[in-house]
């Protein structure tokens, strides 16, 4: 089973960019999306052309327009979709959807920014709900694999300047110390890291310089972690920045389930 998580930054634009020709190459069994930026009223044509190359496709928007939002393509059917995770103000941005598998279940998840100090109170306590909300569904779904923009690198080597980025969101040591605990207390494994230990590895590069993207001046921020008891499924993982229809790249993970 192929997994590939993609923030797009805005489906429509990433269309526009080419991400469905993308896709036909590429070909996941499923693709987490994030940052959709659009309710399924507006991307009505889109729907039909993931349609017509074999796609089934959720989508779990914001309330408000052109805001936040998650979607999952997918090839096969699932048991189940969920939507959101019963928490309303996590719920009302759109950042949580899962489908659930015979064997597995696939969450993509957008974790808010911490831009200024009140976004940065609302992500922190994202974060420790949706740890706890994670916790609690590993009771019930051991097999888990949580795609997506986590809007945090976890350690030094996630981040091309960790000195001078120290005192950034997304690097601040809350933050890490956070993504840590989530890791250990909810028994799961970055997939990435768990098969390639060399620096220099990014999924996001910052839209404000445009050079920084050629120079691979970036920070890792997307992640595919995977439950512990599928440990032994893991085939690889991968990130994928020859992919070009938004600010992040794609990442993998392979599961031979």
């Amino acid at each position: 089973m192929k997994i590939i998580s993609y923030n797009v930054n805005g489906i429509r634009a990433a269309m526009r960019k080419g991400l469905l020709d993308w896709v036909k190459v590429a070909q996941p069994d499923v693709l987490c999306l994030q940052e959709t930026k659009a309710n399924e009223e507006q991307i009505l044509e889109e729907i039909k052309l993931f349609s017509e190359i074999g796609y089934f496709s959720y989508w779990h928007s914001a309330q408000k327009k052109g805001y936040s939002g998650v979607a999952i393509l997918t090839k096969h059917t699932p048991e189940k979709v969920e939507y959101g995770t019963g928490i309303e103000y996590i719920d009302f941005e759109g950042r949580v959807l899962r489908v659930d598998y015979e064997g597995v279940s696939i969450i993509s998840v957008y974790v808010p920014s911490g831009t200024n100090m009140d976004r940065l109170d609302f992500k922190m306590q994202f974060c420790r709900d949706f740890q706890n909300y994670i916790k609690e569904l590993r009771n019930e779904i051991p097999n888990l694999v949580i795609c997506g923009d986590y809007n945090i690198c976890h350690e030094a080597i996630d981040i091309w300047d960790p000195i001078r980025n120290a005192k950034v969101s997304g690097f601040l040591p809350m933050e890490r110390e956070w993504l840590s605990g989530y890791l250990e207390d909810c028994d799961l494994i970055d997939s990435f890291r768990y098969f390639v230990k060399e620096p220099h590895h990014y999924s996001w590069w910052s839209q404000r310089f445009p050079t920084v993207r050629e120079q691979n001046k970036g920070w890792r921020i997307d992640y595919n972690m995977v439950s512990r008891p599928l440990e032994k499924n893991m085939v690889r993982a991968a990130i994928l920045p020859e992919a070009k229809h938004s600010d992040h790249c794609p990442v993998l993970v392979e599961l031979d389930i």
